[in-house]
C-alpha cells in the first residue's frame, strides 16, 4: 500500500473553509447549550421523568448535552488550522466522546421508534420495550455496551493520525481500524433500516384504522417521521461522505482527498444539529413534556395558544356543552355535545 508520508493529514486543507465551519459550530453551541440545559431542567425538576416512564428520553437528553459540551474544543481546533487536535490523548478523547454520545442518541431514538411500532402494529401483544422502560438498569447496560463498542477509537489514533491508507499497518492495527469503520457504518445503517421498517408499517396501519383510533396513530407517525428527519439531515450525509472519503484515501488520490475531506467535515458539522432537533422528538413523543416546557419557558401570552394547539398529538382541549330540551309533557332530554 503506497502512502504519502509528506502530507500532514491533521492540518486543514483549506483554512477559509474551516474558519466558517468553526463559526457554525459555535453557533450550534450557543443555540444548543441553553436549549439542552432547559430540557434537562424540565425532565428532572418539572416532568420528573422517572415517574413518567420516560427514562429512554432522558438518556437522549444526556447524550445530546455531553456532545454539546465537546463542540468548543472542535471549533478551537478548526480555528487553529487543525482538523483534529494534534495531541494524541485529546484527539482520542474527543473522538471517544463524539462516537459514544452519537451512538447513545441513535440507540435510544431507535428504541423509542420500536416502542411505537409495537404499540401500533402489534397492539395487544407483549411489548418488550415497555418492560425495558420500567427498569433503569437497562439504560445503564446500553451505555456499557456502547462504551465497549467505542473503545476502538481509543486504542489507536483516529482521522488525522491514521487511518486506512495513512500508515504502514500491522495486522493488529488493521483489525482495529477495520473494526472502527464497521462500528461507524453499522451505527447508522442498521438503525436507519429498522427506522424505515417501523415507519412504513405504522403508516400502513394508520391507513387501515378507523377514525376513532387515528389520534394515537397520528402521534406514532409523527414520532417515527421526526426521527427519520433527524437521521436524514444529520447522519446519512456524513455517512455517505465518509464512504467516499475512505474510497479516495485507499486509492491514494491526494488532490481528490483534499476536497472530499472538506465535504466530510462540513457534513459532520451538520450532524451536530442533532442536538437541536431532538427536542422536537421529545415533544412528539410525549405531550406532557411539551406542556411542561411551554408553561415554564414561554411567555404568558403564548402559553394559552400553544397549549391548546394540537400539533397532531391529540392534546387539544375538549369542551363539553350541555343542551337541555323540554318536551310538551314536561320531560327533559339532556344532550352532550363535544367540541
Amino acid at each position: 500500500m503506497s502512502v504519502n508520508t509528506t502530507v500532514d493529514h491533521c492540518k486543514t486543507p483549506n483554512q477559509s473553509t474551516y474558519e466558517v465551519l468553526s463559526w457554525l459550530i459555535m453557533g450550534e453551541f450557543v443555540l444548543g447549550l441553553p436549549l439542552n440545559l432547559s430540557v434537562l431542567y424540565i425532565f428532572i425538576f418539572r416532568y420528573k421523568f422517572w415517574k413518567k416512564k420516560s427514562i429512554f428520553l432522558f438518556n437522549i437528553v444526556v447524550a445530546d448535552f455531553l456532545m454539546m459540551v465537546c463542540l468548543p474544543a472542535k471549533a478551537y481546533d478548526y480555528q487553529h488550522g487543525q482538523r483534529r487536535s494534534p495531541k494524541p490523548l485529546a484527539c482520542k478523547l474527543m473522538h471517544f466522546m463524539l462516537f459514544l454520545n452519537r451512538g447513545a442518541s441513535i440507540t435510544f431514538l431507535i428504541i423509542l421508534s420500536i416502542d411505537r411500532y409495537f404499540n401500533v402494529v402489534h397492539l395487544g401483544r407483549r411489548n418488550f420495550v415497555k418492560v425495558l422502560k420500567k427498569t433503569p438498569q437497562i439504560s445503564i447496560l446500553i451505555w456499557v455496551l456502547l462504551l465497549t463498542l467505542t473503545i476502538p477509537t481509543m486504542v489507536n489514533s483516529f482521522e488525522c493520525c491514521n487511518s486506512h491508507g495513512r500508515a504502514i499497518e500491522t495486522p493488529s492495527y488493521d483489525v482495529t481500524d477495520t473494526l472502527r469503520e464497521i462500528v461507524y457504518f453499522t451505527q447508522i445503517l442498521i438503525p436507519f433500516t429498522v427506522l424505515l421498517f417501523c415507519t412504513v408499517r405504522i403508516v400502513n396501519r394508520l391507513r387501515r384504522k378507523t377514525v376513532g383510533e387515528k389520534t394515537k396513530l397520528r402521534r406514532a407517525v409523527l414520532v417515527v417521521i421526526s426521527v427519520v428527519v433527524v437521521f436524514a439531515l444529520c447522519f446519512l450525509p456524513s455517512t455517505i461522505a465518509r464512504a467516499v472519503l475512505l474510497a479516495v484515501r485507499l486509492q491514494d488520490w491526494q488532490n481528490a482527498e483534499n476536497v472530499v475531506v472538506q465535504v466530510y467535515d462540513s457534513l459532520m458539522v451538520l450532524s451536530f444539529m442533532d442536538c437541536l432537533l431532538d427536542p422536537l422528538v421529545y415533544c412528539f413523543c410525549n405531550s406532557g413534556f411539551k406542556d411542561a416546557y411551554i408553561s415554564t419557558f414561554c411567555p404568558t401570552f403564548l402559553q394559552k395558544k400553544l397549549l391548546k394547539t394540537d400539533f397532531g398529538l391529540g392534546t387539544t382541549t375538549t369542551t363539553t356543552t350541555t343542551i337541555i330540551t323540554t318536551t310538551n309533557s314536561g320531560n327533559r332530554t339532556v344532550c352532550l355535545k363535544k367540541k
